[in-house]
């Protein structure tokens, strides 16, 4: 009898914490809750859920931690590769157990297709990323179709990283590429999608130049860029604001990734090797024009980490900079 009790307390605390959350949309160029009042996100990228349970990771203590660590949103990244290994069945129990986890924390969740490349002609910068429209279409589909109305997964980033890599990949245009994005949005909609598409530009999803002049014709929907500290030298800011930063004059803006790693740490790669200034130059810019934005990443192995270890006791730089300042935040 007690041990029924506590399931039945453990179930209705979970839908309870589910119901608490607030369906995100958009007003203009902000991200806003049912009562209109603007939402900011701010939380960190978890890395991929095949990943972290092949890991034995992939536990509510996981999204305890991200939760003492200041986060309101975590971002779920979804490689192709392991999705097709995994199966759809088992992959999608394994965000199901997620996306409750992050309801339970008050966490909205950001679910990601992470491929890195050109979807039009097919070509891809490493074997995971490869895809297919079909299969980033299908994707779209079951995501919709099952999470669609489920207020936690407020976001649907289309396509993690499109980039030609200086025509390695083949040739796209924004014009093409704004016309696939426009056909995933379609879809996801039509399929009871009630999520927010997120879409993202080139060069890795960092420039938004192209889709300010000519923006997504759709509604309802965000802008991605992932502007490491070495896609421009110092100083940032005024490069930022041309590349991607006066989207946000037209349409909301979330960085799903940011981060750095000293030239000295384990993992530490183009484009994101720098320090603490990047991280106060970047936190900065974004608290002043309300820019949501995701840390990457929170594993022990992935760089550039968080953290070194899977008690959280060894943060790397960057961990004790954002794990502090995402402290500094507080949400309603």
């Amino acid at each position: 009898m007690r041990l029924l009790i506590c399931t039945l307390f453990l179930v209705v605390n979970s839908a309870l914490a589910q119901q608490s959350l607030e369906r995100i949309t958009v007003n203009g160029n902000q991200f806003v809750n049912e009562s209109g009042k603007k939402v900011v996100l701010r939380g960190y990228n978890a890395s991929d859920p095949d990943n972290l349970e092949k890991q034995g990771q992939w536990g509510r203590a996981y999204f305890e931690e991200m939760k003492a660590w200041g986060s309101n949103v975590v971002r779920f990244p979804i490689h192709p590769r392991a999705w097709r290994e995994r199966g759809e069945s088992a992959y999608l129990t394994l965000l199901d157990s997620g996306i409750r986890w992050a309801a339970e924390q008050s966490m909205y969740v950001i679910l990601d297709w992470h491929s890195i490349g050109n979807l039009k002609s097919g070509l891809f910068f490493r074997p995971g990323y490869e895809t297919t429209l079909k299969e980033t279409f299908s994707f779209w589909q079951t995501i919709a179709r099952k999470y669609g109305d489920n207020p936690t997964v407020a976001f649907y980033e289309l396509f993690n990283e499109p980039t030609t890599n200086n025509g390695q990949l083949g040739v796209c245009s924004w014009d093409e590429w704004k016309a696939i994005n426009e056909e995933m949005i379609t879809i996801i909609r039509a399929c009871g999608g009630q999520g927010i598409p997120l879409v993202a530009g080139f060069n890795w999803a960092y420039d938004l130049s192209a889709a300010f002049e000519r923006p997504i014709e759709a509604v309802g929907i965000g802008y991605v860029s992932h502007p490491y500290p070495q896609k421009r030298n110092q100083p940032w800011e005024s490069q930022w604001t041309m590349d991607w930063g006066r989207m946000k004059e037209k349409h909301p803006v979330i960085l799903t990734e940011i981060g750095f790693s000293g030239a000295e740490e384990r993992g530490a790669h183009v484009p994101v090797i720098s320090d603490e200034r990047y991280g106060e130059a970047i936190t900065k810019y974004c608290d002043e024009k309300d820019i949501s934005y995701v840390v990457w990443v929170f594993d022990a192995r992935w760089a550039p980490s968080l953290f070194s270890d899977w008690e959280y006791k060894e943060l790397t730089r960057h961990g004790k900079f954002f794990k502090a300042k995402l402290n500094t935040y507080q949400y309603d």
